[in-house]
């Protein structure tokens, strides 16, 4: 079955824009999602991101995009519809598996209808009802990394907690995903499928970050968040490890940060010996290359201010040769 893993040959997919992106008003969903780490958020006004921001990601997503269709992948982007936050990051609203598409639960709530800007491309596509009473969060979560910003009153999680690796799917327990989640998760893929937790890891927010499946077998670990492999759930503790070394870190712009320099591991495969990485991260490429792993090196210039790299603003709609 296609499109069950994150590394075979590439031949669809969303990349998407800042147009239109901006900063909401903070209610409560995004108070202890987004800011949970920030005991003081006064400075966060609500408000359109800069236009020097919004130019110059969108010549990088551009770049990105010119790249892949000369790797004879067909490229689709959102439309331009005006969103509540951002199009920036199609990876984090759905998940593709096999040949559904999920429209994930969403805690952050001006977030739960990014799909629809590109819904158009999406194959049977089922939207999962989001639980937006106030009982969901956990305001204990602020300044407290130990502390989740979701209770486990309703199943609630973004797609960008979730990588696949065939009948194996690994998902992130964290201030953007419930176990809650995880169950029904594993419920709508059904008894072929194993939907595995890794808790304790990491709460802000996503795992793509944190670990990337690189090919059958290989992984990469962010060695802060990933003290050892055996930290992992079964079977990905089995796996060979590349541990991703101290990323060089771009910088964002002032005063306003949405990622870790640890974004700078998020990277996205074209095919299982291609894939893309930021143009800096040379010490990381040597390591891939060691594995047989090409790497293309593109900028993404605001990719800790807009808080998503290359694997964030993907979403792969068709993979071939995926084996189930």
């Amino acid at each position: 079955m296609k499109n069950c893993n994150e590394w075979s040959d590439l031949e669809k997919v969303v990349v998407g824009t800042a147009t239109g992106a901006k900063i909401p008003e903070v209610d409560i969903s995004l108070r202890t999602v987004n800011y949970a780490d920030k005991k003081d958020i006064s400075h966060i006004q609500s408000r359109n991101y800069p236009t020097q921001i919004i130019e110059e990601t969108n010549e990088d997503l551009e770049i990105l995009c010119d790249f892949l269709k000369k790797e004879n992948v067909e490229v689709v982007r959102p439309d331009d519809n005006n969103p509540n936050y951002y199009n920036y990051c199609p990876r984090d609203s759905v998940l593709v598996y096999g040949n559904k598409s999920y429209a994930t639960p969403m805690p952050i709530q001006c977030r739960q209808t990014e799909y629809q800007a590109f819904e158009s491309h999406l194959k049977n596509l089922t939207v999962i009802p989001a639980y937006n009473n106030d009982d969901l969060y956990n305001l204990d979560c602020v300044g407290d990394p130990d502390v989740l910003a979701l209770h486990e009153h309703a199943p609630s999680f973004d797609a960008a907690n979730i990588i696949r690796a065939n009948q194996d799917i690994l998902y992130l327990v964290s201030n953007s995903g419930n176990k809650k989640g995880a169950e029904q998760l594993q419920t709508l893929l059904g008894s072929s499928v194993q939907v595995h937790t890794l808790e304790n890891a990491y709460s802000y927010m996503h795992i793509d970050s944190t670990v990337a499946f690189l090919k059958e077998g290989l992984l990469l670990a962010n060695p802060e968040r990933i003290k050892n492999k055996y930290q992992l759930p079964k079977p990905f503790c089995d796996w060979d490890v590349i541990w991703a070394p101290e990323p060089t870190d771009i910088g964002h712009f002032p005063e306003i940060c949405n990622a870790s320099k640890w974004i700078n591991m998020n990277l996205f495969s074209v095919r299982e010996d291609l894939v893309v990485l930021e143009k800096h991260q040379h010490t990381l490429r040597m390591l891939l290359e060691r594995k047989g792993i090409e790497c293309a090196m593109l900028p993404m210039r605001h990719q800790r201010t807009l808080g998503g790299g290359f694997h964030c603003v993907t979403l792969d709609l068709e993979r071939e040769h995926d084996v189930v």
